[in-house]
């Protein structure tokens, strides 16, 4: 009895010297490699949730070095595992839209006319993300603005590549539109959504549409700190915001890669922009360019990136990033033509930027009415807790608020 008690003992404290170990080496690393702006809303709330998540990050690397689960999986399983229950206010149901799992959010409010439709794509680098990580964004935006809400639950990489989210997303969306009597839509007010990595799906599926004769036009498209481009990573937002959490500019190209093929072996090339021979990028500097940036978000430390020559075998592996269905971007102007009202939000502290702020010109340039709603002190990830107790963030909350 004496021996187990103290081989207990003994266990608990390697236990506890290895979490200390692992607590110190984390918050270590967040001090290291991030960087938190001055401007930046709220900062040591930012940092102590970036630690939060490399914690939970090491933690998972750690199960799956003993074989227990990847580390993709138990940080997908952390991310879901809180669930709000019912709501007093909406009516909501888990259904399936041409095999595609979607989350439906209804107020409970009658209606004298036909709602509004919000289909939302969620974000998390098309790697994470779930119905559950963006449940209370969807409830506030059905009942703040009165509207079905489709929250939609695509496949995830790296199991899933590309096309198989924008896939999911554009058939949940047409499912929707074509069944849209037995949710009270009005089909002239169907609006599709999304950030991050949703962002850009909600941009794939707006052009998509764009051309179709045979169904409503979309009203409008809510485009949230969109990934819409991998061409360039060296834009200004890429380099000024390089180790700014919640988005680094190093996953940033990982996640894409991962959307891409499952396999990220190319990012070096991608980073330095090595990745697509320097013909193509002169081709589309007409739309992607940081001289198109205007002027006061290149004087924080933006130095120009020279071209590099391109390895034949590197761009067969991601030439698919001048697919506009991936990067949305790189649309033709006939595409960009017919594209539905816009909200655009972006953050000043986010890589993802320059990509917004490019696509606010394409639109403009075009034609397309375009409402841009800059976050001053937000970062990448602002809105995911707005209304969350103490991880809320004031930018989060404006943000929202001004979708709506």
């Amino acid at each position: 009895m004496a021996i187990a008690h103290t081989l207990l003992v003994l266990f608990l404290a390697v236990f506890i010297a290895a979490f200390i170990f692992l607590v110190i080496g984390v918050i270590n690393f967040d001090y290291c490699n991030s960087e938190i702006p001055p401007g930046v809303s709220q900062p040591v709330k930012l940092r102590i949730i970036h630690m939060i998540l490399i914690s939970t990050a090491v933690v998972g690397k750690i199960l799956e070095n003993i074989g227990i689960c990847s580390q993709v999986s138990f940080v997908r399983y952390m991310q879901g595992r809180r669930t709000l229950g019912a709501d007093q206010n909406l009516f909501i149901e888990d259904l399936w839209f041409d095999k595609v799992p979607v989350r439906i959010y209804q107020p409970k409010a009658p209606s004298a006319s036909q709602r509004r439709g919000v289909i939302f794509f969620h974000g998390g680098g098309w790697v994470f993300g779930s119905l559950e990580t963006h449940e209370k964004l969807c409830r506030s935006i059905a009942k703040e603005s009165k509207s079905v809400v489709v929250s939609v639950g695509y496949r995830l990489a790296p199991e899933h590549k590309y096309p198989a989210a924008y896939e999911d997303c554009l058939n949940a969306t047409l499912h929707f539109m074509k069944n849209i009597e037995h949710y009270g839509v009005d089909p002239a007010r169907i609006i599709v959504s999304g950030d991050s990595a949703g962002g850009n799906l909600a941009a794939a599926v707006s052009q998509t549409l764009a051309s179709r004769s045979d169904l409503p036009k979309l009203r409008a498209q809510i485009l949230i700190y969109p990934s819409l481009q991998a061409l360039d990573f060296n834009l200004p937002s890429y380099q000024q915001n390089r180790g700014v959490p919640l988005l680094f500019r190093e996953r940033a190209a990982f996640y894409v890669l991962q959307y891409l093929n499952g396999d990220a072996s190319a990012l070096e090339d991608v980073l330095e922009g090595t990745h697509i021979p320097s013909d193509i990028i002169l081709n589309y500097r007409k739309w992607v360019n940081a001289d198109y940036i205007p002027e006061k978000f290149r004087v924080r430390g933006y130095k120009p990136h020279v071209l590099l020559e391109c390895a034949t075998q590197v761009y067969e592996e991601v030439k698919k990033f001048c697919e506009a269905n991936l990067c949305p971007l790189l649309a033709e102007d006939a595409v960009v033509q017919q594209l539905p009202e816009t909200f655009l939000l972006t953050c000043e502290y986010d890589v993802l930027r320059d990509d917004g702020l490019l696509y606010k010109k394409r639109l403009e340039d075009n034609g397309v009415p375009v409402t841009w709603y800059h976050l001053e002190d937000g970062f990448h990830g602002v809105l995911n807790s707005f209304n969350s107790d103490w991880f809320s963030f004031s930018a989060g909350k404006r943000g929202v608020d001004n979708i709506v």
